[in-house]
């Protein structure tokens, strides 16, 4: 966690101070995100939303002087397999369970009307 603060707070650095969450605020989110809020649960969404941006303002408060970044999670590098092509079926073991078939293809009931 105490490597991932200065990437939050670099995300949050300008953000306002203060964000005031009001029910203009949460019709805006809402048209944005194409969320339709019945007038009930605006209150519980705004508790919501106040108390996040109550917690990215409790991070802007830690000190991250000297602090680098976090850019991944560890310093293992990926272990890939080699990319080498190879064949694991024959045409007739590919075919052999296929329900409908034609000498070398897999025939498929027609899906597009043209």
């Amino acid at each position: 966690m105490v490597l991932l603060i200065p990437v939050l707070k670099h995300t949050i650095r300008n953000l306002p101070t203060e964000m005031e969450i009001t029910d203009t605020k949460i019709e805006e989110l809402a048209h944005l995100a194409r969320l339709e809020f019945k007038e009930s649960d605006k209150h519980k969404i705004k508790s919501d939303l106040e108390r996040i941006v109550g917690f990215f303002d409790k991070l802007s408060e830690i000190d991250t002087e000297g602090l680098e970044p976090l850019i991944y999670m560890s310093d293992r590098t990926n272990n890939l397999r080699p990319d080498v092509v190879h064949s694991d079926f024959n045409k007739e073991q590919a075919l052999f369970n296929a329900p409908d078939k034609d000498s070398d293809y897999f025939k498929v009931p027609k899906f597009i009307n043209k």
